[in-house]
């Protein structure tokens, strides 16, 4: 069993009863009512009661216990460094597409964490795999109704999916599922799609399998994300994998569209969903945007392109200016699979009078790949591919190249070495207003570049 660290505190909301109180960053949360909290799911349940006990250790090692009366629910307005205070459940699978096991060694360390924990899922939607959960974690899920979680599939029929997880246990799948659907637990499914593997007959086998627990009040199977599966050049190369080319990914849509069809008329939904890259490897239109419903796999890459191009538009017509009072360039780098797709918010942004802005849409010759996501993009592609252009006032770069909070890439290099070696400014704009906001400002910020 692991060991349960104290919860600790990285942040204290402004006018919230943890502020009132005096509480500091750099304290820690020991126990809630005489209960240690194993992960912000204890900590939120614990926290709902009117009265509180907490014993608490500040910086400096002192323990103090505190009494807390507040209304049912009332939040603390605490942050704290990790959403688990006992440590993350490792994966214990070893999926040959794992994309952990395709990447080069020596970067640092926590590009290396496997993990497959069930709570992590529950609070944030990623995905794991039912094969590491212990009786006492099943019984936690259904005490306290961890409802959804995301849970990687991949395929239904027992060999199948043992081939694709290289473990044993991943032929429970099914039994897994019936579980929720007797507790009225639902999950959402994802199918990362091996050609040759758990393609073809394969894959309408999983999605039918899937279809039949989204049924009742509460479907045990809320929707299906039809995944392509990623590989890098760093791969171990005794694998079985064969990359998604341009004529699968085209077989593939064809396939879950027609039975993804099927599924809306019975269902009344489409239930079964692409992801976006299916369509950029393909060389295909996006779906419409009606066709994405409820939006149930966005995090998944489904529909999040035609969602970035609608709220763009929408936030444009507010943000942007007809017109800057000097000229000014810049260059927007993305992957190059959106390209074509985000030729819409190219032509709003220059459509503003003195704005140029120029895409550079790259492949990413780090990971060995044609085509590549943004999130993909690393510092060493970024050097390969614009080192001696003229790339104007600087670089808009989408933050999701970076890791989460620092302004590193993929490949550890640091955005300022990237800077000071292209001579220019980069600019991490994170979400829509940021993009266009850098792109409009009248005062360009220095905020990456070396000194």
């Amino acid at each position: 069993m692991s060991t349960i660290r104290p919860a600790q505190i990285t942040k204290v909301l402004p006018d919230s009863i943890a502020a009132e109180i005096g509480f500091d960053a750099g304290d820690a949360i020991v126990a809630i009512n005489g209960t240690q909290p194993r992960d912000l799911i204890d900590y939120q349940f614990l926290c709902a009661d009117e009265v509180l006990e907490l014993e608490v250790l500040d910086a400096s090692g002192k323990t103090h216990h505190i009494e807390i009366e507040k209304d049912y629910d009332e939040d603390l307005g605490l942050e704290f460094a990790t959403a688990l205070f006992d440590g993350l459940i490792q994966c214990n699978n070893r999926c040959p597409f794992c994309f952990i096991d395709q990447q080069p060694p020596g970067k640092r360390s926590s590009l290396y964490f496997k993990d497959d924990d069930y709570r992590l899922s529950f609070l944030y939607g990623s995905y794991l795999t039912l094969t590491n959960l212990s009786e006492r974690e099943w019984l936690r899920i259904e005490q306290m109704r961890l409802s959804p979680l995301f849970v990687s599939v991949h395929a239904t029929e027992p060999d199948i999916r043992i081939k694709l997880l290289k473990n044993q246990r991943a032929g429970q799948i099914l039994e897994q599922i019936k579980w929720f659907q007797d507790r009225r637990l639902q999950i959402h499914a994802q199918v990362v799609v091996c050609p040759g593997i758990n393609d073809g007959q394969h894959l309408e086998q999983t999605l039918k399998d899937l279809a039949s627990f989204h049924t009742g009040e509460i479907p045990a199977v809320a929707s299906v994300a039809v995944v392509p599966v990623g590989l890098t050049r760093f791969r171990p190369q005794f694998d079985e994998l064969i990359p998604v080319t341009t004529e699968k990914a085209q077989e593939v849509i064809s396939q879950v569209q027609s039975i993804s069809q099927k599924f809306r008329q019975k269902f009344g939904s489409g239930f079964a969903w692409l992801a976006d890259e299916w369509f950029l490897i393909a060389g295909e239109e996006l779906p419409t945007e009606a066709e994405y419903e409820e939006y149930p796999q966005i995090d998944n890459g489904v529909g999040s392109i035609r969602l970035f191009i609608k709220q763009f538009t929408s936030t444009a017509t507010e943000l942007l200016p007809p017109k800057l009072d000097h000229p000014k360039q810049l260059t927007w780098v993305v992957g190059n699979a959106v390209e074509k797709a985000f030729q819409p918010i190219l032509q709003q942004l220059n459509s503003v009078e003195n704005l140029e802005v120029k895409m550079q849409a790259l492949s990413s010759d780090y990971w060995g790949q044609k085509i590549s996501v943004t999130g993909l993009i690393t510092g060493h592609d970024l050097l390969l591919n614009l080192s001696g252009k003229d790339l104007g006032g600087g670089i808009l770069l989408p933050q999701v190249m970076l890791k989460h909070g620092e302004l590193v890439f993929l490949d550890d290099m640091t955005v300022a070495e990237v800077a000071e070696k292209l001579n220019t400014e980069i600019f991490p704009v994170s979400g829509i207003e940021e993009l266009i906001n850098t792109c409009v400002s009248e005062v360009e910020v220095s905020r990456s570049k070396s000194k």
